[in-house]
């Protein structure tokens, strides 16, 4: 069973994802979830640390989405593959989660308290990007995993709102490619 935490990170998801940032307090959390009232507010005592502990939760799902997709990736084929399914993912099962994450992008700009754990959140995906271009051989990693993390989101972002489409595999090869040369 999950922990009342992660139960309110999981409501708090769904009510950003499905309802905008607007619908992000905590007694909705608290309704969303199941739990008793106040129960969010003493894991996360201010609207702030709230969107900081679902900036921070989704990332981290994200990241073990990533991991244990591409823990068998050796090719840049395989990389490539993996890459187009989590991106299907992301726009797909996971549109909910994603758009969560994009709406608490905007948020954080208006939030100063939760801009920090966005940036360390950003900072932990490009390092783990520019380390997977680094072992696939690409000469300038750190502009080469911008562009890929770049492409991903635009990717994204075209397909949650005006053409949800888009073929993802071959935009995907192009930049994977265009990041080893």
């Amino acid at each position: 069973m999950s922990s009342t935490r992660e139960r309110a990170l999981d409501a708090a998801v769904r009510l950003v994802g499905e309802q905008g940032v607007r619908a992000l307090t905590h007694a909705r959390v608290d309704a969303e979830a199941g739990l008793p009232k106040g129960s969010t507010s003493n894991w996360f005592r201010t609207r702030d640390a709230l969107v900081a502990g679902v900036v921070v939760s989704i990332a981290e799902q994200e990241r073990a989405d990533l991991t244990a997709a591409m823990a068998s990736a050796r090719t840049i084929d395989d990389v490539v593959d993996v890459l187009t399914r989590l991106l299907e993912d992301a726009t797909g099962r996971y549109a909910t989660r994603t758009r969560a994450r994009y709406a608490l992008f905007f948020e954080t700009t208006a939030t100063p308290g939760a801009q920090p754990s966005m940036r360390a959140q950003r900072s932990l995906f490009e390092d783990w990007t520019r380390e997977r271009l680094t072992d696939l051989g690409a000469a300038d990693p750190d502009t080469a995993a911008r562009a890929l993390l770049a492409t991903g989101a635009g990717i994204i972002v075209n397909r949650l709102t005006v053409a949800p489409d888009t073929p993802i595999r071959p935009i995907v090869e192009l930049t994977v490619r265009g990041c080893l040369v």
